[in-house]
């Protein structure tokens, strides 16, 4: 029988849960927006009811995208710092994690100017009623202003589903590598720390 995990061990796979729990906030709110939020709202009469709606949405999934943010960020951070620290890792691993480190930046950035610019858009009508044809298209009522925010949005949120797509990715392959090392390769890494 297996005994439980120590203390040691406990501490990194916690911050290994957060992170793959966050990155599955992250890719999945961002899928679950664009391709089915987005479309499904054009089924509303109201073109204002429309961007109340996707920016009421978004406004809540802004919470969960910062928690998520956090935590695949707490969570690389700390692997970096631990098992997955440059002389930790063999060649292929070291390359995958620059990738993921690039990557996680990417993430970083595009999803807080995606905030950022979501929050201005919501904020171009009041209530964040702003006039859409569907969740990515401004209607012909919109503000100059409101459509150019959501054009902006559409592009930053484009390149975010982009980044969190291969974060993801990079993610698996990193991790697969990991577990394809022979058993005995693994446990003199862990013990060379």
């Amino acid at each position: 029988m297996r005994s439980l995990p120590s203390h040691h061990d406990a501490v990194p796979q916690l911050a290994r849960i957060g992170h793959d729990l966050g990155a599955a906030g992250l890719l999945g709110g961002t899928l679950f927006g664009r391709f089915a939020l987005h479309p499904a709202v054009g089924g509303i009469r109201d073109k204002a009811e429309r961007g109340k709606v996707v920016n009421a949405a978004w406004r809540r999934y802004g919470t969960i995208n910062a928690l998520s943010l956090a935590a695949v960020t707490a969570g690389w951070v700390s692997a970096r710092g631990t098992e997955a620290r440059p002389g930790a890792l063999s060649g292929r691993e070291e390359t995958l994690a620059r990738a993921k480190d690039g990557l996680l930046l990417a993430v970083a950035v595009s999803g807080i100017a995606t905030a950022v610019t979501g929050i201005r858009f919501s904020r171009s009508a009041p209530g964040g009623a702003v006039p859409l044809e569907d969740g990515d298209t401004p209607a012909y009522e919109t503000t100059r202003e409101g459509a150019r925010l959501k054009r902006r949005l559409n592009r930053l949120g484009a390149i975010t589903t982009a980044s969190e797509v291969g974060f993801v990715a990079v993610n698996a392959a990193l991790a697969q590598e990991g577990h394809s090392r022979p058993p005995a390769r693994r446990a003199l890494r862990r013990r060379a720390r």
